[in-house]
């Protein structure tokens, strides 16, 4: 009788389990120990004020410039072209302070004493995102002698090297930090992320995320990779699809004089002050040498092909996660690869506010696939063996990660976190709010609510038409898995 009860018992436990299945990733810890900020973050003690005190629960980055305009905004001269500004001197960045204010226990507060307090080379950033009305900024912390310093932010592992994203084309605001989140539960990496508030100079600016750029970084943080030294012959290296950066980072790679790729490949670590040419010439080789086999008739070759070159997982879950949310820019900008010494090639994702139909230009069509004509993957969905992996991890992802019920959950619990913070946002940018920033413009929401509702119908619309085509993919295989 005894056995029975205990066997009773366990069944009971089992069916538990299962049922509780779909809402798992919520409360379990992943191999990846990812911290979500609106889960995680310590509730403050809320405040009393008298008067009009600026005061929030989330972290506050002041960036002080003396009263000089930041660099590196767009502009357009008379015959059309597209030019940055420079400072009076004709330099790309300034230097200011800046201060970051994150009490453990109460809101934050202009007066309060800073948690970080550091010199920064700030400049504006970004592509498209360089013509809006507010901006997002690079920020590379330094000291008194210009030289890099790293600090811990907002939690986040120290280094030097930072972004403040400044969503506005996202009415959400929140694209970046739900898919970021999303892809560092899946992938080995993806960059960590922080909300915050920003002032500059004192004017407030609204709802800013805080980001870990790519790159490498110290006590295996970020991308784990080899430190860099100017002595050194060869380096782990970081490389990115996009529309170029310098003469000295910008490589002459396979994919680039085959034809592969639209993009421009520039080597983001080592960069530019750490990169001899010998190294970039070593990175340029070992890198194409790869892509020679990936476009060549052995590609798929058991013991010599691109398996033996990149983790396959990484390359899966990458081609799922944009494909999923329709992120136009994946294969073709911001596309980031990377490899450590001896280790294989893995990809980072990186920018998602143009994602779920946010694509500025033109509505993006939920069903229909888009990565299999981007750089890499066009080779690799023709070997039967990867498009199989990319079918059966979907299917997996849908029970977790990506259901519709674990992301909608996400997406509200979001934004119930942020709270009035979303409303002091758009009462800042109320004007440009109803700006019509997407073409057509029928496709721009007239409300917060609205804009939030859009991307949930599209996610819904998306999930449904994968979840019937998935196996369509299998039209681009031309060397089936034996």
């Amino acid at each position: 009788m005894k056995y029975k009860i205990i066997a009773i018992t366990l069944v009971a436990l089992l069916l538990g389990v299962i049922a509780c299945g779909s809402v798992m990733p919520r409360i379990m810890k992943t191999e990846n120990d990812r911290y979500h900020q609106h889960l995680e973050a310590e509730e403050k003690t809320a405040c009393q004020h008298e008067g009009d005190v600026f005061c929030t629960h989330l972290p506050v980055i002041v960036i002080d410039t003396g009263g000089v305009e930041i660099p590196g905004k767009a502009f357009h001269d008379e015959n059309g072209d597209t030019h940055y500004t420079t400072t009076p001197e004709g330099e790309e960045e300034i230097t200011a302070t800046v201060s970051i204010l994150d009490g453990e226990e109460c809101h934050n507060h202009l007066s309060d004493q800073a948690a970080v307090s550091t010199l920064a080379r700030v400049r504006v950033r970004g592509n498209s995102s360089r013509h809006f009305i507010k901006l997002g900024y690079s920020l590379n912390f330094v000291d008194e002698t210009d030289a890099n310093v790293s600090h811990s932010v907002m939690g986040m592992d120290p280094h030097h090297e930072w972004v403040l994203h400044g969503p506005i084309l996202d009415k959400t605001l929140i694209r970046n930090y739900v898919w970021y989140n999303v892809a560092g539960e899946v992938m080995d990496y993806a960059p960590n992320v922080r909300f915050c508030e920003a002032f500059i100079n004192g004017e407030y600016m609204g709802l800013y995320l805080m980001v870990e750029s790519v790159t490498a970084g110290d006590n295996d943080s970020r991308l784990q990779l080899s430190i860099n030294r100017k002595n050194n012959t060869f380096t782990g290296y970081c490389l990115r699809v996009d529309e170029g950066s310098n003469e000295i980072k910008d490589l002459n790679t396979f994919s680039m004089y085959s034809y592969q790729t639209d993009g421009v490949v520039d080597s983001v670590y080592p960069g530019t002050s750490n990169l001899t040419p010998e190294m970039k010439a070593r990175i340029q080789k070992d890198f194409s040498a790869f892509e020679r086999i990936l476009y060549s008739g052995d590609y798929n070759d058991p013991r010599y092909g691109y398996e033996a070159y990149i983790d396959v997982d990484s390359f899966v879950d990458y081609f799922i996660l944009n494909e999923f949310s329709s992120n136009y820019d994946a294969g073709a900008l911001s596309t980031y690869i990377y490899k450590e010494v001896g280790g294989p090639y893995k990809l980072c994702v990186w920018d998602f506010n143009s994602a779920l139909d946010n694509y500025q230009e033109q509505a993006a069509d939920p069903e229909m696939f888009l990565l299999q004509n981007r750089v890499w993957f066009n080779a690799l969905i023709q070997d039967g063996r990867f498009t199989e992996r990319v079918i059966q991890r979907y299917r997996e992802l849908r029970e977790t990660y990506l259901s519709e019920e674990y992301l909608n959950q996400y997406i509200d619990e979001t934004i119930a976190y942020l709270g009035d913070a979303i409303d002091r946002n758009n009462e800042r940018w109320d004007e440009d709010f109803v700006y019509d920033l997407l073409s057509p413009p029928e496709r721009n929401p007239d409300s917060y609510e609205e804009a939030v509702q859009d991307m949930k119908q599209y996610t819904h619309v998306r999930g449904e038409w994968m979840d019937e085509n998935i196996d369509m993919l299998r039209q681009y295989i031309v060397d089936p898995a034996e």
